[in-house]
């Protein structure tokens, strides 16, 4: 019996720094049978890169723990989920303001959510304080033909 999805991968790690370009690999390889744009697979690499470097830096600050990334195939739209069981965010309006950063002596720029939402289509935030945090992220790949369309349009 087929699911709701079309597709789908889970992927768990531990918050290390150098996990997080194997992240973005692995979800830009799962994602690439959609066909998508070298510009939309970039994207989907820089949001899941983000996301997951929140859960490191933030989540689980200097202790170590496990990020888990969903991935979900919908048609032609990529839904992603990646968590960790870290401290929480205890204002998530405020963490998804432009340049704030509750680590500035470690030079974040503030911007992680703030590209997240530029660069892929849908972006929803959950988080308990000392239970984790879920981002949320959904991009919708254009087909060939809407590639072409949208090409021959301009």
């Amino acid at each position: 019996m087929k699911g709701l999805y079309d597709n789908e991968m889970k992927l768990e790690f531990l918050s290390k720094t150098n996990n997080e370009a194997f992240a973005r690999i692995a979800v830009a390889a799962f994602v690439s049978q959609l066909d998508p744009t070298i510009d939309e697979l970039s994207d989907i690499k820089t949001a899941v890169s983000e996301a997951v470097t929140n859960s490191i830096i933030h989540g689980y600050e200097e202790e170590e723990g496990i990020v888990k990334i969903t991935a979900k195939l919908f048609g032609n739209t990529v839904e992603i989920q990646v968590s960790d069981n870290g401290k929480g965010i205890s204002n998530i309006e405020e963490a998804r303001k432009p340049l704030y950063t509750s680590k500035p002596n470690l030079e974040r720029s503030g911007m992680g959510f703030t590209i997240m939402e530029s660069f892929m289509d849908d972006i929803v935030v959950e988080s308990v304080v000392g239970l984790g945090t879920k981002v949320t992220m959904k991009k919708k790949i254009n087909s060939m033909e809407e590639q072409l369309e949208n090409y021959e349009g301009a």
